[in-house]
């Protein structure tokens, strides 16, 4: 009886979804094609050069200087040269360049006398990612600007230049990046959000094809075609959506490491593993808001909000330690969290699997939670009463 009821509730699965083009669009075409933009877009791993301008109140040769110096920056480039800050401002709103430096009037004349003179650089915040990358450029020749002007004081003083060196920078540094040594963004940006607009999908179209069942008030058929079981009938409607999602997962996976060349420093099948279980853990999740809240509105409204904020409060680009309590305790909530850290220890770090093992481990508390539910799910199964 269990395994007729099992059957009956896949087929009911697989005809929801092929009834309408819409789930296997949003399912499969929408996830693809989002990771496809992103990957496409950020193929060169930064968008550099990005665009800035020039305020030279000076004219002098240390302002040319500090121009010379801004325009070898790798991140960005001068691409207009203005006379006033409003003309910069209003070339930022316009969107003509992302950022400015101004340099004020009587830099050399102050620099000399020792006065401390001041460069002001503007960015828009408004653009994330263009904007630290102007920000850090804007950084970084302004501080080699001012070892210039050190050391060129340091030198008329009479210093020797062997001197000098040694005086601006005692001890040498070495960078050296580990998993990501290229500075590459699409690295990053792709295992965090590929995965994460993944798990946004599976969120919306777990909640929207269990709670449509009650609100159409078929919720009784679909419970009976399981034989009464709501254990059956929720793993025949989700289980045939598990192997869409896991195939466009893998898909996701095979395009990141395998044609654009991500690091993968472990085993292929841990990271599969891992996209199967964030995959079940996610539907799992939007199992617990539907027994939390068996409506249609109310459950794709949690999901969809838990969703889009988890690119936020998921640690990607933000760490969780940082974060507010109030908020960060939701990141421990979201499978997409547990799935990137796993990313890192083995695809991106490559140590061994022992140290991901909690991970994993939480992944699987989410469908075990989902089970403990069911009996509230089963009543509104039962008696579907649909509220707008």
């Amino acid at each position: 009886m269990r395994n007729i009821g099992f059957i009956a509730s896949v087929k009911r699965s697989l005809r929801q979804i092929v009834s309408r083009p819409i789930y296997l669009f949003t399912m499969v075409a929408l996830p693809l094609i989002g990771g496809a933009l992103i990957l496409t877009m950020m193929e060169e791993g930064l968008p550099q050069p990005v665009p800035v301008g020039l305020v030279d109140m000076d004219h002098s040769e240390l302002s040319r200087k500090v121009s010379r110096t801004l325009d070898m920056m790798p991140t960005i480039t001068i691409e207009n040269y203005f006379d006033s800050f409003d003309d910069a401002n209003r070339a930022v709103k316009s969107g003509e360049i992302l950022g400015f430096i101004v340099i004020e009037d009587g830099l050399e004349e102050k620099a000399v006398a020792m006065r401390q003179p001041e460069i002001v650089y503007y960015s828009n915040f408004a653009f994330y990612v263009p904007a630290s990358l102007v920000l850090k450029g804007f950084k970084t020749s302004s501080t080699l600007a001012q070892g210039g002007l050190v050391k060129e004081v340091l030198v008329s003083m009479g210093m020797p230049e062997e001197k000098v060196a040694s005086t601006l920078i005692p001890v040498k540094t070495q960078m050296h990046g580990l998993g990501n040594p290229w500075m590459n963004y699409a690295i990053y940006l792709g295992n965090s959000f590929l995965p994460c607009m993944l798990a946004l999908v599976i969120l919306l179209i777990t909640s929207y094809t269990i709670t449509v069942e009650i609100k159409h008030g078929t919720s009784v058929q679909w419970l009976a075609d399981a034989k009464g079981s709501m254990f059956i009938a929720i793993l025949g409607k989700l289980l045939p959506q598990t192997l869409i999602f896991f195939t466009v997962g893998i898909v996701m996976q095979a395009a990141m490491y395998l044609y654009y060349g991500f690091p993968l420093n472990c085993n292929p099948l841990i990271m599969a593993l891992a996209m199967l279980l964030l995959v079940v853990a996610t539907q799992s999740l939007a199992l617990i808001f539907v027994c939390a809240v068996p409506n249609l509105r109310l459950a794709l409204s949690v999901c969809a909000l838990l969703g889009m904020l988890s690119f936020s409060i998921g640690g990607f680009s933000f760490p969780v330690s940082a974060m507010y309590p109030a908020i960060g305790i939701f990141s421990y909530i979201i499978p997409i969290r547990y799935y990137f850290l796993i990313y890192v220890d083995q695809a991106l770090n490559g140590i061994p699997l022992y140290y991901s093992r909690l991970y994993f481990a939480a992944l699987l508390v989410f469908p075990l939670l989902s089970c403990v539910m069911l009996k509230r799910l089963r009543k509104a199964c039962e008696k579907p009463v649909y509220v707008p």
